[in-house]
């Protein structure tokens, strides 16, 4: 580990092993995913993945409706909601209990930038 000064905070840094990740999932593999629910209804696809600037909680921007990316809107749900998922060599990406009604009531995501 080493500290690091930056504006007046000390930041430190881990030392992160290559074997602790290499089974980890990278934002490029999964953007573009269909998520489906436990019904194994495609209720949408991920969009994008937002990191809070606060709190650092992550989230899952998803795209719903519309058909082939056309027409549909952007929510966001918590990435922790998300459940990932390897079945017979095939990733699986589910948002247990969500309905495309229950989505398309939530409220639309936009990106300010």
């Amino acid at each position: 580990m080493a500290d690091s000064d930056i504006e007046g905070e000390v930041v430190t840094i881990v030392v992160v092993e290559p074997d602790d990740v290499a089974d980890a999932y990278r934002a490029s593999e999964l953007i573009g995913a269909t998520v489906i629910n436990d019904q194994d209804e495609r209720i949408g696809t991920i969009d994008d993945f937002i990191i809070g600037r606060d709190d650092r909680v992550l989230f899952a921007v998803l795209q719903i409706g519309g058909f082939l990316g056309l027409g549909g809107r952007l929510v966001a749900v918590p990435y922790e909601s998300l459940v990932i998922a390897e079945e017979g060599g095939r990733r699986r990406v589910l948002l247990p209990g969500a309905t495309r009604d229950a989505l398309k009531n939530l409220p639309e995501f936009s990106y300010t930038s």
